[in-house]
């Protein structure tokens, strides 16, 4: 049976974690130095990992290829790439119905004022595409709609980008957790409790932000209630959803009561000065007053939001435990009863610590889920079969290099992590005792900050955390989770995001001015996370970790 050991190359510790580094420098260096496309950067990276791995690591290389073979299948595209894909097929419907304009119309007459529109399009919309799709996909759609509000282009990337921060781990139906606990072997239940005693004190704050960067120190002085309500009930929604209802559903009921309580509050309250477009102080007339002229009739407004109101429902019943319990069995799942994966990758056995049994709840997965959401949209939106047939299949050619980098960087986490390479970075970090709880979250930003994604980033760092903190002491579920809940404030400032964000705008090949806009909120957020989480692993805050 190969088993590695920590110090593995050369007898040394030290050695064994630089040479184990090297796919992850790799990757850092080709996508943050020599600015490559991501796709061709992870594929890169996993070949060097698999060198590594069986050329100095001494991994056998059957194992090798057959441990990136099931990190790339059974965690990139399923259940990961899976969820996103049918995400975006959801919404594709509804752009070639035109329904998505309903929608963006429907937002712009909840309130005229630039500063509110921030909070309920970036801020609670933006959540509930996160919740569902997540990867850049709130960014690219947000941005859209702020400008057809008025926004000038740098201002409303900004608006987007800093606001897709405390939903991002709960994104794409929680992908970022599930990879967190397939490489931890940690309860999704568990991480997801933890993560949910963090990200929601930045959701209090991420409104406020919002509102500043929209109209300065005014803004923050005459919309700072909104602002506040909105990051509350934001925050004790998606802590109670994680804790106590379901992790998947954490920023669908955040993003769904906080849009609620604003537009209940508009209702008894209202700015004491609008700002309706960025030409204009005061009240006035903006860029997007052609809007009003465009009345949607009360059931082209529900259309637009049944596809929403579906899935809601979806994944409300198949979180009923009975309904649950049963989907966890033959024939809706090939992982046997009581969520036991019994699914063997072939080949594997013989390496130690490799997870031998995969967990493949192909029924009840929430991307089967997203995809039978997406179906009965398509019959209620009257859609022509053959038209589905194709938007289906654009969302896959729309989606191909998000695929093959996803798949490249799950598939590159389990070679380091099986071959020892990850274990060998672990004991070397946990040199740094108690202290690395201030390091923790700085990982998980820079992981994000490089991949562009939590997710990513926590199958490159999820065993890293967890075998650094048993070494240094520390709790790993706490070390876990702020991988990902500091991972968050990486996505402001990556490449990909920024891309994004700029492509939406018209203003590619300028994401350095965008990149200036965002990188102090993101750096003043991380190191509040950094300290709470400091704090959490003391008897300060330890009362917090479950």
């Amino acid at each position: 049976m190969f088993e590695p050991v920590p110090d593995q190359v050369g007898g040394s510790l030290v050695l064994s974690a630089l040479c184990g580094a090297l796919p992850l420098i790799t990757m850092f260096v080709l996508l943050g130095g020599l600015k490559m496309r991501a796709w061709l950067a992870g594929l890169i990276s996993l070949g060097v990992a698999l060198v590594v791995a069986v050329a100095l690591f001494e991994m056998p290389v059957d194992d090798a290829l057959l441990s990136s073979a099931q990190g790339a299948l059974f965690s990139g595209f399923f259940p990961i790439m899976w969820i996103v894909i049918n995400a975006v097929f959801v919404y594709n419907l509804t752009v070639h119905t035109g329904h998505f304009d309903v929608l963006r119309r429907a937002f712009s007459k909840v309130s005229d004022d630039q500063r509110i529109q921030a909070l309920i399009i970036a801020f609670s919309f933006g959540a509930l595409l996160e919740a569902l799709a997540g990867f850049g996909t709130p960014v690219a759609i947000t941005v859209v709609m702020l400008m057809a509000m008025g926004f000038k282009p740098v201002k409303a990337a900004a608006v987007a980008l800093i606001a897709n921060t405390a939903p991002v781990a709960y994104g794409a139906m929680a992908s970022p957790i599930n990879a967190l606990s397939t490489q931890t072997g940690f309860d999704v239940d568990t991480l997801g409790a933890m993560v949910g005693r963090q990200t929601p004190i930045l959701a209090v704050v991420v409104p406020l932000i919002l509102v500043f960067v929209v109209d300065g120190k005014r803004g923050l002085r005459q919309t700072w209630i909104p602002a506040l309500l909105c990051g509350v009930s934001f925050g004790i929604a998606q802590f109670v959803a994680s804790n106590y209802i379901s992790v998947p559903l954490a920023d669908i009921v955040a993003s769904l009561v906080s849009a609620v309580v604003i537009v209940g509050l508009l209702r008894v309250w209202q700015p004491s000065e609008k700002i309706r477009a960025e030409s204009l102080v005061g009240a006035g007339s903006g860029p997007g007053a052609e809007e009003h002229e465009v009345r949607d009739s009360s059931s082209e407004i529900f259309k637009a939001f049944l596809p929403y109101a579906i899935i809601i429902v979806i994944f409300v019943i198949v979180s009923i435990p009975a309904i649950k319990d049963a989907l966890a069995h033959r024939p809706f799942t090939l992982s046997g009863t009581d969520y036991t994966p019994t699914v063997v990758f072939p080949g594997l056995g013989d390496v130690a610590g490799a997870q031998g049994g995969i967990k493949f709840d192909w029924f009840p997965a929430a991307g089967t889920m997203l995809l039978l959401s997406g179906i009965i949209t398509a019959i209620c939106l009257r859609i022509r079969p053959g038209a589905v047939a194709a938007i289906y299949r654009d969302t896959y050619r729309q989606l191909a290099t998000a695929i093959v980098t996803v798949m490249a960087v799950l598939g590159l986490a389990y070679v380091m992590n099986f071959s020892g390479q990850t274990g060998s970075i672990g004991a070397w970090l946990a040199g740094a005792g108690s202290a690395f709880a201030i390091l923790s979250p700085i990982l998980g930003w820079l992981g994000v900050a490089v991949t562009g994604s939590d997710t990513s980033s926590n199958a490159l760092f999820g065993l890293l955390q967890v075998t650094t903190a048993k070494e240094a002491g520390l709790d790993q579920v706490l070390m876990a989770a702020s991988n990902s809940s500091g991972g968050v404030l990486g996505k402001m400032v990556s490449p990909q995001n920024l891309a994004i964000a700029a492509a939406a705008v018209g203003m590619a090949g300028k994401e350095g001015e965008i990149f200036r806009k965002v990188f102090g909120w993101s750096i003043a957020m991380l190191a509040f996370m950094c300290v709470l989480v400091a704090l959490q692993s003391t008897p300060v805050l330890g009362w917090m970790v479950p």
